[in-house]
């Protein structure tokens, strides 16, 4: 979305600092530093568990998980759950079939037996 912002910003003829040209990383400078929100792809509401497309929210990935979203947001960065965001600051949309739900269930299992045992 900045990179639009971006690109429109431009053709109009405005520049950013220094006479340079927009860039989105302008873009979401100036928005985060004067506090203007993005465009949600659900407007104002709350992200649902799933999206339309079957995809899922941070938090619905969690709630189907069975962890926090901090835990969700640590697997993305893993790779251990793959998803996507339109841009930067738009909700993640998580691919996450039946088969990943079990698999990774198993494994936060394992997880939690081992430290029971540790402890």
């Amino acid at each position: 979305m900045d990179k639009e912002i971006a690109a429109t910003l431009n053709a109009e003829g405005f520049v950013a600092a220094r006479g340079c040209a927009f860039k989105g990383e302008n873009v979401w400078l100036l928005r985060t530093r004067w506090g203007i929100p993005t465009v949600k792809i659900n407007g104002t509401s709350a992200n649902p568990d799933r999206w339309p497309d079957g995809t899922y929210s941070v938090q619905g990935a969690a709630a189907a998980l069975g962890v926090t979203p901090q835990t969700v947001f640590d697997y993305l960065a893993r790779g251990w759950l793959e998803g996507h965001q339109l841009t930067k600051g738009q909700p993640w949309q998580i691919e996450l079939s039946d088969d990943r739900i079990n698999t990774l269930r198993a494994r936060i299992a394992r997880n939690r037996r081992s430290k029971k045992e540790v402890a």
